[in-house]
């Protein structure tokens, strides 16, 4: 998230007089966003900061709306940036705007709407006091949920103030304004909009199209001047709710959100987005591959039979995945009093429980179980990344099944001193130099790497090491077996062997 501006001096004008010797002439929120947004297009400056991936997609879509006027919908599924697209839109505001100071509904104070701000003007003409909103102010945002309220959202009569004020309760002013008309001039965001209720999404018709505000018997006619954003699911629409058709209808642009197109845009908003301390970044290193690896697991999960697609899986899912490696790498460092570490491949285990609260399985993920469908989408990160990196080991595979004669492959001495009896035990208690050691005991391994990546430094080396073993593991070229407090690595025959026991003793 970008951080925000600091505000600049707030404007030395403080009555209607001076502000109608100032020059200022008032213009709609529509047209304020409009002219702001046509600035930073012709300056070439990013209409919305922070957002990764929607350059070509949604973006464009957003600018035409509002430079269209409209008020839109965002529709997608969880964990696309709805609600930050939302919130984005503030920077396109005017930093202040004058209002009518002690008015409910931020009175334009040459354009007043409601009876209050009238009766001040009236009463007080050029002296009226006049008071400025920052951006940051003008913007308003409610969840829908069930037990939202036409009073919560439009306004109610307030008893309360009635018998305080000795006020009728045929007057005005008896009226509690909801959140809506309090945001006049602001932008307001619904999020989840088929979640709220058919009833009040009926009362929003005449506020987003005539501008008439009904309450209790009260017939008004306050033209409220703002923004109307609002995100939905479409999961909601069979499943809990649905928007009705004359709110739809009302809602000029509906923009469809999506997850990352590619990689590196995911990695992108993982990294903006992982809440990582100074402490994490100082002592513990994360290369390039471990990032691909967790963010490629996100993809996994989009595409797999046992992960619910009408659901979706949120970019939070990698967020977390990344905070969770990097605190896993921390543990592991404080505990052998270590000053510095790096996030190995084992400690990606670490990130199971960031996966398994963050998809939504069909029946037969259910049946498999979530820690197991989380493994298995790890597993099919490896398996993707792997082949980026080192040669395919499905050519090995298929050499070995035709019993082909042709030139070595390139896992050959990995492959024999497993099929020797070898094995290499990955202690969970290991420092880094026991881990680097063991891994130099596997004959190949090192030289391996070492030949594809001559530069690489030691520990480096051996993360691509390790990696090489689990991506042999993940193409079944060798067994991997996670056991308690260990990873075991051998040969396939040697691996079934010691399932079948540990099966039997169980």
């Amino acid at each position: 998230m970008t951080k925000a501006k600091a505000k600049s001096a707030i404007p030395d004008i403080k009555t209607l007089g001076e502000l109608k010797k100032s020059g200022y002439t008032p213009k709609s929120i529509h047209e304020e966003i409009r002219n702001n947004l046509i600035k930073r297009l012709q300056s070439k400056t990013p209409s919305f900061e922070g957002i990764v991936g929607y350059d070509d997609t949604v973006i464009p879509e957003v600018e035409r709306a509002i430079l269209s006027g409209h008020n839109m919908l965002f529709l997608g599924l969880r964990g696309q940036a709805k609600t930050r697209m939302a919130r984005n839109m503030i920077h396109l505001l005017d930093e202040y705007i004058p209002a009518v100071a002690g008015a409910e509904l931020n009175d334009d104070p040459l354009n007043p709407v409601s009876s209050q701000a009238l009766n001040m003007l009236a009463q007080h003409g050029d002296d009226t006091p006049i008071h400025w909103i920052h951006r940051s102010e003008r913007y308003g945002e409610k969840l829908a949920t069930p037990d939202v309220s036409v009073a919560d959202l439009i306004g109610d009569v307030d008893p309360v103030k009635a018998a305080n004020l000795k006020l009728h309760f045929a007057d005005e002013r008896v009226i509690h304004y909801g959140i809506i008309p309090r945001s006049n001039r602001g932008i307001f965001v619904i999020n989840e909009l088929p979640d709220l209720q058919s009833r009040i999404q009926v009362a929003l018709f005449n506020i987003m199209e005539e501008g008439d505000i009904q309450i209790r018997g009260f017939k008004l006619r306050i033209p409220l001047d703002m923004v109307f954003v609002f995100t939905a699911n479409p999961e909601d629409y069979t499943n809990r709710g649905s928007i009705v058709t004359p709110l739809k209808d009302r809602i000029q642009s509906q923009i469809l959100t999506h997850y990352p197109h590619n990689l590196e845009d995911a990695m992108s908003i993982t990294q903006q987005e992982a809440r990582i301390t100074p402490a994490q970044s100082a002592g513990i290193d994360m290369h390039y591959v471990i990032r691909q690896l967790i963010d490629q697991v996100a993809f996994e999960a989009r595409n797999n039979e046992f992960v619910d697609k009408k659901s979706g899986v949120s970019a939070r899912l990698t967020i977390a995945a990344m905070e969770n490696a990097y605190s896993t790498a921390e543990r592991r460092m404080l505990l052998h009093q270590e000053k510095h570490t790096q996030v190995w491949i084992s400690d990606l285990a670490g990130i199971i429980p960031a996966i398994t609260g963050k998809i939504e399985l069909v029946y037969e993920g259910e049946l498999e179980g979530p820690y197991q469908v989380a493994v298995q989408l790890l597993e099919r990160s490896i398996r993707t990344i792997f082949i980026t990196y080192f040669p395919s080991p499905e050519k090995t595979k298929k050499r070995k099944a035709k019993e082909e004669k042709t030139e070595p492959s390139a896992y050959a001495d990995i492959m024999n001193w497993f099929d020797e009896g070898n094995h290499l035990d990955l202690l969970q208690g290991m420092t880094d130099k026991q881990k680097i050691s063991a891994l130099k005991t596997v004959k190949g391994l090192e030289k391996l790497v070492s030949g594809l990546y001559p530069t690489a430094g030691e520990k480096e080396t051996a993360l691509l090491m390790e990696f090489v073993l689990n991506g042999l593991s993940s193409y079944s070229i060798i067994s991997k077996q996670v056991l308690q407090g260990k990873v075991v690595f051998q040969d396939i025959m040697g691996g079934m062997m010691n399932f079948s026991r540990l099966d039997s003793e169980e």
